[in-house]
Protein backbone atom coordinates (compact mmCIF):
# COMPACT_ATOMS: atom_id res chain seq x y z
CA UNK A 1 0.00 0.00 0.00
CA UNK A 2 3.17 2.74 -0.13
CA UNK A 3 2.28 2.62 -3.77
CA UNK A 4 0.09 5.73 -4.51
CA UNK A 5 -2.80 4.92 -6.64
CA UNK A 6 -3.60 7.23 -9.99
CA UNK A 7 -6.58 9.97 -9.41
CA UNK A 8 -9.00 9.23 -11.99
CA UNK A 9 -10.49 12.95 -12.20
CA UNK A 10 -7.12 14.52 -13.12
CA UNK A 11 -6.75 15.06 -16.73
CA UNK A 12 -2.72 14.99 -16.37
CA UNK A 13 -2.40 11.47 -18.22
CA UNK A 14 0.42 10.16 -15.41
CA UNK A 15 -2.27 11.04 -13.26
CA UNK A 16 -0.26 12.64 -10.70
CA UNK A 17 -1.10 16.35 -10.79
CA UNK A 18 2.57 16.51 -11.04
CA UNK A 19 5.55 15.95 -9.08
CA UNK A 20 4.83 13.64 -6.13
CA UNK A 21 4.40 15.59 -2.64
CA UNK A 22 3.09 18.75 -4.78
CA UNK A 23 -0.72 20.07 -5.22
CA UNK A 24 -1.75 20.28 -8.51
CA UNK A 25 -1.60 24.14 -10.48
CA UNK A 26 -5.11 25.20 -10.92
CA UNK A 27 -6.07 25.52 -14.23
CA UNK A 28 -4.42 22.37 -15.97
CA UNK A 29 -8.03 20.66 -16.24
CA UNK A 30 -8.51 19.16 -12.51
CA UNK A 31 -11.55 18.25 -11.73
CA UNK A 32 -13.43 21.00 -10.05
CA UNK A 33 -15.66 20.37 -7.25
CA UNK A 34 -19.16 22.35 -6.74
CA UNK A 35 -21.82 22.47 -9.70
CA UNK A 36 -20.70 23.22 -13.52
CA UNK A 37 -22.51 24.55 -16.43
CA UNK A 38 -25.59 22.57 -17.16
CA UNK A 39 -24.33 20.01 -20.15
CA UNK A 40 -27.99 20.30 -21.77
CA UNK A 41 -28.89 24.42 -22.08
CA UNK A 42 -32.04 25.81 -20.88
CA UNK A 43 -35.30 24.40 -21.33
CA UNK A 44 -36.64 25.25 -24.91
CA UNK A 45 -40.15 26.42 -25.44
CA UNK A 46 -42.55 24.25 -27.37
CA UNK A 47 -42.46 24.14 -31.04
CA UNK A 48 -45.13 27.02 -32.82
CA UNK A 49 -48.02 25.22 -34.44
CA UNK A 50 -47.70 25.07 -38.32
CA UNK A 51 -49.26 28.32 -39.61
CA UNK A 52 -52.35 28.54 -40.92
CA UNK A 53 -52.51 29.08 -45.11
CA UNK A 54 -52.29 33.02 -45.83
CA UNK A 55 -55.94 33.33 -47.23
CA UNK A 56 -59.23 31.68 -46.05
CA UNK A 57 -59.87 28.56 -48.43
CA UNK A 58 -63.28 27.94 -49.60
CA UNK A 59 -65.52 25.40 -50.64
CA UNK A 60 -66.03 25.81 -54.55
CA UNK A 61 -68.87 27.78 -55.04
CA UNK A 62 -70.53 28.48 -51.91
CA UNK A 63 -68.68 31.08 -50.14
CA UNK A 64 -68.28 29.16 -47.06
CA UNK A 65 -64.64 28.47 -45.30
CA UNK A 66 -63.48 25.21 -45.18
CA UNK A 67 -62.65 23.48 -41.97
CA UNK A 68 -60.11 24.47 -40.01
CA UNK A 69 -56.03 24.11 -41.72
CA UNK A 70 -54.31 20.73 -39.63
CA UNK A 71 -57.00 21.46 -36.69
CA UNK A 72 -56.17 18.67 -33.84
CA UNK A 73 -58.09 15.75 -33.41
CA UNK A 74 -61.20 16.02 -31.13
CA UNK A 75 -60.10 14.23 -27.68
CA UNK A 76 -62.89 11.76 -26.50
CA UNK A 77 -63.85 12.65 -22.77
CA UNK A 78 -61.80 12.92 -19.12
CA UNK A 79 -60.22 10.11 -17.88
CA UNK A 80 -62.00 7.40 -16.47
CA UNK A 81 -60.81 4.42 -14.52
CA UNK A 82 -62.57 1.33 -13.37
CA UNK A 83 -60.38 -1.42 -11.81
CA UNK A 84 -57.57 -1.91 -14.70
CA UNK A 85 -59.99 -0.58 -17.04
CA UNK A 86 -59.14 3.28 -17.73
CA UNK A 87 -60.51 5.63 -20.81
CA UNK A 88 -57.69 8.36 -22.04
CA UNK A 89 -58.76 10.03 -24.89
CA UNK A 90 -60.48 7.90 -27.73
CA UNK A 91 -58.80 4.48 -26.13
CA UNK A 92 -59.90 2.04 -23.52
CA UNK A 93 -56.46 1.02 -21.86
CA UNK A 94 -56.39 -2.45 -20.42
CA UNK A 95 -53.97 -4.93 -19.62
CA UNK A 96 -54.83 -6.90 -22.31
CA UNK A 97 -54.15 -4.03 -24.92
CA UNK A 98 -55.18 -1.06 -26.22
CA UNK A 99 -59.22 -1.14 -27.22
CA UNK A 100 -61.33 2.13 -29.58
CA UNK A 101 -63.64 4.18 -27.12
CA UNK A 102 -66.16 4.17 -29.90
CA UNK A 103 -68.50 1.73 -29.94
CA UNK A 104 -67.55 -0.18 -27.34
CA UNK A 105 -69.92 -2.66 -24.74
CA UNK A 106 -69.69 -2.06 -21.57
CA UNK A 107 -71.17 -4.96 -18.68
CA UNK A 108 -71.29 -4.76 -15.75
CA UNK A 109 -72.26 -8.39 -12.89
CA UNK A 110 -72.75 -8.39 -9.04
CA UNK A 111 -71.40 -11.10 -7.30
CA UNK A 112 -71.46 -9.61 -3.80
CA UNK A 113 -73.55 -10.57 -1.37
CA UNK A 114 -74.80 -8.31 1.91
CA UNK A 115 -75.33 -10.36 5.04
CA UNK A 116 -77.15 -9.02 8.43
CA UNK A 117 -76.11 -10.88 11.61
CA UNK A 118 -76.42 -10.32 15.36
CA UNK A 119 -72.87 -9.08 16.66
CA UNK A 120 -71.30 -11.61 19.27
CA UNK A 121 -71.24 -8.84 21.64
CA UNK A 122 -74.66 -8.68 21.42
CA UNK A 123 -75.51 -11.93 22.54
CA UNK A 124 -73.56 -11.90 25.60
CA UNK A 125 -75.10 -8.44 26.68
CA UNK A 126 -78.56 -9.74 25.77
CA UNK A 127 -77.53 -12.76 28.09
CA UNK A 128 -76.29 -10.62 30.97
CA UNK A 129 -78.67 -8.13 31.54
CA UNK A 130 -81.81 -10.81 30.41
CA UNK A 131 -80.51 -11.90 34.55
CA UNK A 132 -80.99 -8.44 35.74
CA UNK A 133 -84.31 -7.31 33.54
CA UNK A 134 -85.99 -8.59 30.76
CA UNK A 135 -84.78 -5.01 28.55
CA UNK A 136 -81.92 -7.30 27.98
CA UNK A 137 -83.42 -8.80 25.31
CA UNK A 138 -83.24 -5.59 23.19
CA UNK A 139 -79.65 -6.32 22.89
CA UNK A 140 -81.11 -9.16 20.27
CA UNK A 141 -82.67 -6.05 18.22
CA UNK A 142 -78.84 -4.98 16.99
CA UNK A 143 -77.84 -6.05 13.79
CA UNK A 144 -74.40 -5.53 11.93
CA UNK A 145 -74.52 -5.68 7.75
CA UNK A 146 -70.97 -6.78 6.21
CA UNK A 147 -70.83 -6.95 1.95
CA UNK A 148 -68.84 -8.73 0.60
CA UNK A 149 -68.20 -10.09 -3.49
CA UNK A 150 -67.05 -8.43 -5.80
CA UNK A 151 -68.59 -6.97 -8.97
CA UNK A 152 -67.28 -8.06 -12.34
CA UNK A 153 -66.79 -5.30 -14.99
CA UNK A 154 -66.75 -6.19 -19.22
CA UNK A 155 -65.89 -4.25 -22.31
CA UNK A 156 -65.64 -5.98 -25.45
CA UNK A 157 -64.17 -3.31 -28.66
CA UNK A 158 -62.24 -3.58 -31.56
CA UNK A 159 -62.34 -7.59 -31.04
CA UNK A 160 -61.19 -7.64 -27.81
CA UNK A 161 -62.78 -8.27 -24.44
CA UNK A 162 -61.18 -7.72 -21.28
CA UNK A 163 -62.85 -8.21 -17.38
CA UNK A 164 -61.52 -7.24 -14.52
CA UNK A 165 -63.22 -7.44 -10.44
CA UNK A 166 -63.94 -4.64 -8.58
CA UNK A 167 -64.20 -5.38 -4.39
CA UNK A 168 -67.60 -4.68 -3.11
CA UNK A 169 -66.84 -2.48 0.33
CA UNK A 170 -70.68 -1.82 0.92
CA UNK A 171 -74.19 -2.38 -0.19
CA UNK A 172 -73.74 0.95 -2.41
CA UNK A 173 -70.46 -0.49 -4.35
CA UNK A 174 -72.91 -1.90 -7.08
CA UNK A 175 -74.62 1.69 -7.47
CA UNK A 176 -71.15 3.34 -7.91
CA UNK A 177 -69.80 1.20 -10.35
CA UNK A 178 -73.02 1.44 -12.40
CA UNK A 179 -72.76 5.20 -12.15
CA UNK A 180 -69.40 5.08 -13.85
CA UNK A 181 -70.30 2.22 -16.09
CA UNK A 182 -72.78 4.57 -17.46
CA UNK A 183 -70.65 7.30 -18.01
CA UNK A 184 -68.43 5.49 -19.90
CA UNK A 185 -71.12 3.89 -21.76
CA UNK A 186 -72.21 7.68 -22.63
CA UNK A 187 -68.72 8.48 -23.97
CA UNK A 188 -68.53 5.30 -26.26
CA UNK A 189 -71.70 6.73 -27.89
Amino acid sequence: MSEQQPNPYTSDPAGQGGQPGTPATPGQGDYKWGPGEASYGYPQPYPAPPAPPAYQPTIGGAGIPAPAYNAPAPVGGAGLSLGDITIAGDQIITPSGNMPLRGAMWNATDFSRTEEKIPPHAIVLAIVFFLFCLLGLLFLLMKEKTTTGYIQVTVTSGGRHHSTMIPAVDAYTYQWVMSQLNYARSLSI
